[in-house]
């Protein structure tokens, strides 16, 4: 009889488990104190690359016993690449010499509406100083910066196979809007209100107006002037999506925000990635909540629709395309799942009537 072979000394696994586990914990006390000491001294980051650093160290401590640390990189390589390609976009459309179109989403949603949305939500909405409910407007157009990679943060610590399918929706949705930033270069209704239309013949992507002091254009540009029912608001269209931050006290979030826009493709508008990502987070998790909380994930999809109109950032028609960009590539992975479970069921069937047949030829053979 074989003796069983005793652990070596000092190797015992139940130690070493326990150790990890210490580690583990310790690592994440560690990175959260970090987050928390690093954004007290410099304030809250929404840039896109800080944002990714902070969740993979998190995910570099939460994985110390469980995964290889080294997976973090390889599966996050993905966002990464999304990052880059987004910040090539600035340039890629003067390379192929596309002009920058000005008048097709205003004319779109003057059609559809009768009125430019903007111009008419800031009519009547805007004071001149964030009401209360423009707090809102701002955390939710300043999600997209960091939900996404919470979610995915998250995920890919809890259910890796849900992680995977969120992330392949999230790039093909990102890569396909870059592609059409390259292809169709478009101007925001906050650029169309600091321009004339003749300043804009061409197509230019970035003519000196759209970097003109805010309220240099009284007219309103293209879009025309604002006529607030509330007294000492602007007769402009203004960007106000993060004017909410000052009346949170944190004006420091609404400089940085504002910073990081003057330094991307200003005329990536069409289709909306806020837009997309926004109604990717209410797709994707519609089916994984309980009923009680499916209006709020819908609410959010509108709530971004209204923050990013009323802001200025986007009109109705970057919005819509948007969401169509979302429901493309949702029905796409959708169509692939049901084929690849369609092929995985053929070929078991396949498998099992072949195993049949070998039994009855077995049994035949017994019995000749």
């Amino acid at each position: 009889m074989t003796r069983a072979a005793s652990p070596e000394p000092g190797r015992s696994p139940l130690l070493s488990s326990r150790a990890l586990t210490v580690a583990r914990r310790l690592a994440v006390s560690l990175w959260a104190v970090a987050l928390l000491y690093w954004t007290h001294r410099v304030g809250i980051t929404f840039d896109r690359n800080t944002v990714l650093i902070y969740v993979c160290a998190g995910l570099f401590a939460a994985s110390i016993g469980r995964r290889g640390v080294l997976s973090v990189l390889r599966d996050w390589l993905p966002f990464v690449a999304v990052l880059v390609a987004y910040d090539l976009t600035r340039g890629a459309a003067e390379l192929l010499g596309r002009p920058t179109e000005w008048h097709l989403q205003l004319d779109f949603d003057r059609w559809l509406f009768r009125v430019d949305p903007t111009v008419w939500l800031q009519s009547h909405l805007k004071e001149p100083f964030p009401p209360w409910w423009e707090m809102g407007v701002s955390l939710v157009y300043v999600s997209y910066f960091l939900a996404p990679y919470a979610v995915a943060g998250v995920l890919w610590l809890r259910d890796r196979a849900a992680w995977r399918r969120f992330a392949f929706q999230f790039v093909a949705i990102s890569l396909l809007g870059l592609i059409g930033f390259i292809v169709f270069p478009a101007a925001p209704p906050w650029a169309a209100a600091q321009c004339t239309s003749a300043q804009v013949a061409g197509g230019p992507s970035e003519p000196s107006c759209i970097d003109a002091k805010v309220g240099t254009v009284t007219s309103g540009g293209m879009l025309g002037s604002v006529h607030p029912i509330h007294s000492g608001a602007a007769p402009y269209v203004e960007r106000v999506a993060t004017r909410g931050w000052n009346r949170l006290g944190i004006p420091q979030a609404k400089a940085l925000i504002d910073e990081g826009q003057a330094g991307v493709n200003q005329v990536a508008a069409v289709p909306s990635l806020h837009a997309a990502i926004s109604a990717l987070l209410t797709v994707f998790f519609w089916p994984r909540v309980r009923r009680r909380w499916r209006p709020l994930l819908a609410c959010y999809a509108l709530a971004m629709g209204f923050s990013l109109v009323y802001g200025a950032e986007h009109y109705v028609f970057d919005i819509l395309l948007g969401w169509l960009l979302t429901g493309v590539v949702t029905f796409g992975f959708h169509r692939w799942d049901v084929r690849r479970r369609r092929a995985r069921d053929l070929a078991a069937a396949a498998q099992n009537e072949l195993g049949r047949t070998d039994i009855l030829d077995g049994s035949l053979l017994t019995h000749s």
